[in-house]
């Protein structure tokens, strides 16, 4: 194989040639390879001379068989031989040639780009101090109180804010009943707001077994097309009606509902998980400030390609998480009236930013020679493993060899982190 090659920025240009003799034997190889796939009268399936398919089918028949190998074994050995090179997309043929002399062709290859790194030691990142306020406090414990509320069935008066009600109903749009406007059993919250506007609001002062008709106007944003700003009436009745109550906060509830004995000791503990999470959120908004900065500092020119695969990444994650709402990809573009390509441009500069992050990180870890261990990864899958309350033994068993870079990677991660918080400041303010 005869090649020479030339790199700017991230593009590496590569001029293959093959003498007429090895093109000669790679278009012999391909006739072999392909010939039974075509018909001659006369001859049987297969066995039809090179000369007389070239004659039937055209000249060039096992050209572009030919052409295709040769590029793929070309590239391998050239890949293999440049451990440099580090293509980030499929390669893209620039120009052909082929004549007695043989075969020349140049292709072109977008390479992960190099990276000049910055100032990296030494930086100074300000942090938030952490407080935790009676306020916050509160608000846990009233949310605690909500999940441990319970709902008593009243029947001697009408519908009030808050209660919970069993309701049916039907609705219509000029008389004329709509796809999704009618339900029985129906478990509503008033002001909750899970109904379009006004809806709730009629239904207070509504009494049990009472029907009655409503009349409300959908939004005009509303994500049926049909229903947008249309007045509607809804036929509905009202079933049951269930009031919240909520438990007592004293030493008793907090007995109930944790490990502690007491109210006090219950309240310290919540300020403690509080306090612990903000940390943990300080923490890592820290650690993504003091990489913003280092990539700040350093320089690096991301190919198109490259945003362009995050983005399809970004994408995938949107998508699925899109399914466990019940949602397609193409209904969610309908419904925000807008096109995957104002979609794409919504996710560029987080992923132009992500790449960025990713090349700086690599070659710091590079420079700093950081490496996995075997120590550190048992303990990632140990973590894991207890997380997942799976088998330690079997679990690691089961593990690929690309699951078990994936453990690596994160190893080499972590280590990365703790290097540079190391190397740099972080002040609380």
């Amino acid at each position: 194989m005869k090649y020479k090659f030339s790199k700017q920025d991230a593009t590496v240009t590569v001029d293959f040639s093959v003498t007429g003799e090895e093109w000669i034997a790679l278009q012999e190889e391909a006739y072999q390879k392909n010939k039974g796939k075509y018909t001659v009268q006369g001859f049987r399936k297969g066995h039809a001379p090179k000369k007389v398919l070239e004659k039937v089918y055209g000249e060039d028949l096992f050209v572009e068989d030919a052409f295709d190998a040769v590029v793929e074994k070309q590239l391998t050995e050239f890949y293999t031989k440049e451990t440099k090179i580090e293509p980030v997309d499929r390669p893209l043929l620039v120009s052909r040639n082929i004549d007695e002399k043989g075969l020349k062709y140049v292709i072109e290859i977008t390479v992960k780009p190099e990276v000049e790194l910055g100032q990296y030691k030494e930086l100074t990142i300000k942090a938030e101090k952490i407080t935790v306020a009676d306020e916050e406090i509160e608000q846990e414990l009233n949310a605690t109180r909500e999940r441990n509320a319970r709902y008593i069935q009243v029947n001697d008066r009408p519908v009030k804010e808050g209660d919970e009600i069993v309701l049916d109903y039907s609705g219509s749009v000029d008389g004329v009943k709509f796809e999704g406007g009618t339900a029985q059993k129906q478990t509503l919250v008033i002001g909750s707001h899970q109904f379009i506007p006004g809806f709730e609001e009629q239904m207070i002062g509504i009494k049990i077994g009472e029907t009655k008709d409503i009349n409300v106007k959908f939004p005009d944003d509303y994500h049926a097309e049909n229903l947008k700003g249309k007045d509607s009436v809804f036929t509905v009745t009202v079933h049951e009606i269930r009031f919240k109550e909520l438990p007592e906060l004293d030493d008793e509830y907090a007995k109930d509902v944790s490990e502690f004995n007491t109210l006090n000791e219950y309240k310290a503990d919540i300020a403690k998980k509080i306090q612990e999470r903000k940390q943990k959120q300080a923490d890592n908004k820290a650690e993504n400030d003091l990489m913003e900065l280092i990539v700040k500092n350093s320089k690096v020119n991301v190919p198109d390609c490259m945003i362009e695969s995050q983005i399809d990444n970004y994408l995938q994650e949107f998508e699925f998480s899109l399914k466990y709402q019940g949602l397609k990809l193409s209904d969610y573009v309908k419904y925000t009236n807008t096109s995957m390509e104002a979609l794409r441009d919504q996710y560029r500069e987080k992923s132009k930013k992500t790449v960025e992050t990713r090349l700086v990180m690599e070659e710091i870890i590079k420079a700093e020679k950081i490496k996995s261990d075997k120590k550190s990864v048992d303990t990632k899958i140990k973590e894991l493993c207890i997380q997942l309350k799976r088998d330690e033994k079997e679990y690691k068993a089961s593990l690929t060899p690309d699951q078990m870079v994936y453990f690596e990677n994160e190893v080499i991660t972590d280590k990365l982190l703790d290097f540079l918080k190391a190397q740099n400041s972080i002040i609380t303010e």
